[in-house]
């Protein structure tokens, strides 16, 4: 296996899960096998995304009601429709997800789990067989994590078994000053063990033209563009000199993207859209670490 990919933040609202999964769909496209886990366990959107309805779930492989084999599923058929004719199919890899399940009594579940240390330790071995499974049986290239935000347990175990992790934040003050403290906090001693951490920017003011820069007697949109991508230049300076992590992306607002109900398909539904050039891009960085 190449490489184990944690996609995790400081709060939710970052798209962790349409970056997840539209890099997901990029690496298949290149040929690789990729696995993407849904661990973000209160509040998981892929089964949304994808309109999946399991049988099971990764909460029955964590509690010993289905193999792992039973969790997964493969949905390359999925994608594949969206190929083009410059596109050789049998070039292309497959993608396999598991979903977590979002109903109440399963949450509940998760939660009581954790009051017990035996339950916990049984929980973290788990985790860290998803990788050897994955890797040894199946002939997954990249395993994509898309975990819950803060620091939580599941958020905890998804991070321990990631070779790579891309934290995940927003250009506004409370996710860049809660981020700052976790990066400096919890991603520290990630990187003494050898894991990779990289800041990702999202959402980033960009393609949408926040309001109250816009002049109803004399509008440029040339203008406020340079403005937004000025300030957001200095916000983005200031932060690398108080977080020692390299910025592997800065992607901005796309709202005809964010609005999407298919927004996890954007770089196969446009695949020239600039969101797609910049997807592409970090998928590309992604290879070379």
């Amino acid at each position: 296996m190449k490489k184990c990919i944690a996609f995790h933040s400081y709060k939710g609202g970052t798209g962790k899960s349409t970056i997840s999964s539209n890099i997901s769909v990029l690496l298949v496209k290149r040929g690789y096998n990729v696995l993407l886990i849904d661990m973000d366990v209160y509040a998981p959107t892929l089964q949304t995304y994808f309109n999946q309805n399991p049988n099971y779930w990764i909460n029955n492989y964590l509690f010993n009601t289905a193999d792992f084999e039973n969790v997964i599923y493969d949905l390359t058929h999925r994608i594949r429709k969206f190929h083009s004719t410059k596109d050789s199919q049998n070039q292309w890899g497959k993608l396999f997800v598991s979903f977590s399940n979002s109903s109440k009594e399963e949450i509940t579940k998760l939660d009581g789990a954790l009051r017990n240390q035996a339950s916990k330790l049984e929980l973290l071995r788990k985790f860290i067989l998803i990788k050897e499974e994955m890797a040894y049986q199946n002939s997954i290239d990249y395993i994509i994590i898309d975990t819950s935000p803060g620091i939580r347990y599941w958020s905890i175990n998804s991070l321990v078994i990631a070779d790579l992790i891309l934290l995940s934040l927003k250009m506004d003050s409370i996710d860049i000053e809660g981020t700052k403290k976790m990066a400096n906090e919890i991603y520290s001693a990630f990187t003494k063990i050898g894991t990779k951490c990289y800041l990702l920017f999202n959402r980033a003011a960009g393609y949408c033209y926040p309001p109250n820069l816009v002049q109803e007697t004399s509008y440029s949109p040339a203008a406020n563009y340079e403005l937004i991508i000025n300030e957001q230049l200095n916000i983005t300076d200031k932060f690398k000199r108080d977080v020692d992590m390299e910025i592997i992306g800065n992607i901005p607002c796309y709202c005809d993207i964010q609005f999407d109900n298919k927004e996890f398909l954007t770089v196969l539904k446009h695949p020239y859209h600039p969101f797609t050039h910049l997807l592409n891009d970090l998928v590309d960085k992604i290879e070379r670490i």
